[in-house]
């Protein structure tokens, strides 16, 4: 299979699942809707290292929003649900409750599971705060110097899956980045997704484990063209650089179309001579995604 002259392998992104909520963060203004949700996913990439995956999914204007206000919808990430309370938790009350203006509404409302996240958020109110209906939800009210921080009671949570991915590979660095950069922003079009690496790309593609028994996984040392010379290096000699799209979905189709609307994209850049994708013989994940599939 080819698209505009671009070889795609006849292999498989390899993702697992992954507990999965939704956030809607609202403010006064655009600008500190994204400050605040900017902060709340700060250090989330991997869960390899990091405490959460997360990420931007979307602006939402005051049409789509709870309380008519400019928003913006992140997606927070952990294996399992306890770990993924935990992070609503202080990852609200650490950057959005601290965040002038800023509202949080679970984006996920009729979910079956649900956190009683501004509940426990609640207490900062050192006895005053309050709890009331409004926006037809069940809300509460935290004073603040600023005026009252309003956070909704429950916010609910659904499997999601993690890990989707493709590569690209490029004749040279600004090449494969320029196709990265059109990739993602393709994909920020896909509603349900995220790609929670720096600016959606990742330069550090790993594998699973490492000669050192303390890692748990290490440099896709097949993919590094600085190996050739080491006889490691599997890429065709006139690749010269490879990029990775990582992306988190709701669901399997959400995933689907980010991955085949990102790779349409970066197959359009000049320079670009094979998109692949990751996979560990099936020993990382149950959710294989077969790219010729995707794309057909």
């Amino acid at each position: 299979m080819e698209i505009n002259g671009v070889q795609i392998d006849d292999t498989f992104a390899e993702a697992f699942p992954i507990k999965m909520a939704r956030v809607q963060i609202t403010a006064v203004t655009e600008r500190w809707a994204l400050e605040a949700a900017r902060e709340a996913t700060g250090f989330g990439t991997s869960v390899i290292g990091c405490p959460a995956e997360a990420g931007i999914e979307c602006l939402v204007d005051g049409r789509e929003t709870v309380d008519g206000r400019p928003g913006v919808n992140i997606l927070l990430c952990n294996m399992g649900f306890k770990n993924l309370e935990n992070s609503l938790l202080m990852r609200l009350g650490q950057c959005v409750l601290t965040a002038p203006t800023a509202a949080a509404y679970s984006g996920m409302h009729d979910a079956e599971k649900q956190f009683d996240t501004g509940k426990k958020l609640s207490f900062f109110g050192d006895g005053y705060q309050k709890t009331e209906e409004m926006f037809g939800r069940n809300i509460w009210k935290i004073p603040l110097m600023s005026g009252d921080f309003i956070i909704e009671n429950s916010f609910g949570a659904v499997e999601g899956i993690a890990g989707g991915n493709f590569l690209i590979l490029g004749q040279n660095q600004m090449s494969g980045l320029m196709a990265a950069e059109a990739a993602i922003d393709s994909i920020h079009k896909v509603k349900g997704t995220i790609t929670p690496f720096p600016g959606g790309i990742v330069s550090s593609g790993s594998k699973v484990g490492s000669k050192y028994k303390f890692l748990k996984a290490s440099t896709n040392s097949a993919f590094c063209t600085s190996l050739r010379e080491d006889g490691v290096c599997t890429l065709a000699e006139d690749v010269s650089c490879v990029f990775e799209i990582v992306i988190n979905g709701v669901d399997r189709e959400a995933i689907e179309n980010a991955m085949r609307a990102g790779i349409h994209a970066a197959c359009q850049v000049p320079g670009i001579l094979k998109i692949t994708a990751a996979n560990y013989e099936g020993k990382l994940g149950i959710h294989h995604f077969q790219l010729h599939s995707v794309l057909e």
